[in-house]
């Protein structure tokens, strides 16, 4: 048995941590809660506007420009209209808007962040650790310090899945501009180009399809949070999910658990088709 005396905890350290962030930072937390409601409220009113034909009649034609593929832009129309049959696509257009929301944040934070990663080794070095740490840990730790700093609601839904979708945009925007040719980079230096112009004209360009890779995971992960954030208030076919678990309803499960694939196959689909275009 482990000695009894022997102890030693981190959570007052962290409890005050977080006080002390909720007392010298809360004008900050201030503004990006009102900015964060601000575009929900926006994405939430368009969606719910758009009448549902229109919408799915966007997706078909917006997948048959990039995939070229009649038979999967039929098919995607085929399964949003099921989600529509279920009655679930009000609660579909919700959970989307969450997405969205955090996956511009995530974007907004993991491009530029990529970038240093791979312009800048010791910026790599220390990064790369905090990244895999952020990655190895659970979902739900997430939702505990986003309660402590939001509360209960979509905002803390949505500071939890920045967090956890961010880092597939860091690593592959890195790993986009680290696969660049030598070659390539040799011929634009011969040119005599600076770094910024290596980077905005070079580099990242060609990093384009890496980078829309980690724009399609950071999509998928931020998906999977979303449902897990219904917990603290999220809404949406999270809380679908949720409400019928608790209930042991598995039909109503079923349907809402569909709902998300769907939703995930779609965007799947419309990224992937943007990845292979950029690379044709």
């Amino acid at each position: 048995m482990f000695p009894q005396n022997w102890r030693f905890h981190v959570w007052p350290f962290i409890d005050a941590f977080i006080d002390y962030l909720n007392t010298t930072v809360s004008p900050l937390l201030d503004v990006f809660n009102g900015l964060v409601l601000k575009m929900l409220l926006t994405i939430d009113t368009v969606l719910l506007f758009l009448p549902w034909w229109l919408i799915i009649a966007l997706i078909v034609v917006l997948c048959y420009g990039k995939t070229k593929s009649l038979s999967t832009a039929l098919t995607l129309a085929f399964l949003l209209l099921t989600v529509g049959l279920f009655g679930l696509w009000e609660t579909t257009l919700k959970t989307l808007s969450v997405v969205i929301v955090a996956v511009i944040i995530s974007l907004a934070l993991g491009i530029p962040f990529g970038i240093v990663m791979a312009e800048s080794k010791p910026a790599s070095k220390v990064m790369n650790p905090v990244l895999d740490a952020m990655q190895t840990m659970p979902p739900f730790v997430y939702l505990l310090p986003a309660i402590m700093l939001f509360g209960l609601g979509k905002v803390p839904a949505v500071f939890a899945t920045v967090i956890y979708a961010t880092p597939p945009a860091v690593r592959l925007t890195s790993l986009g501009i680290n696969q660049v040719d030598v070659q390539v980079i040799e011929t634009a230096n011969a040119f005599g180009v600076t770094r910024w112009q290596m980077l905005r004209e070079v580099k990242l360009p060609l990093a384009v399809p890496s980078i829309l890779t980690g724009m399609n995971q950071t999509t998928m992960m931020a998906l999977s949070m979303v449902v897990i954030a219904s917990m603290i208030g999220a809404g949406g076919l999270g809380k679908e999910v949720l409400m019928a678990t608790n209930k042991i309803a598995g039909g109503e499960g079923f349907e809402a658990g569909w709902a998300i694939v769907v939703v995930a196959i779609v965007i799947d689909r419309l990224t992937q088709g943007f990845i292979k275009q950029k690379k044709g």
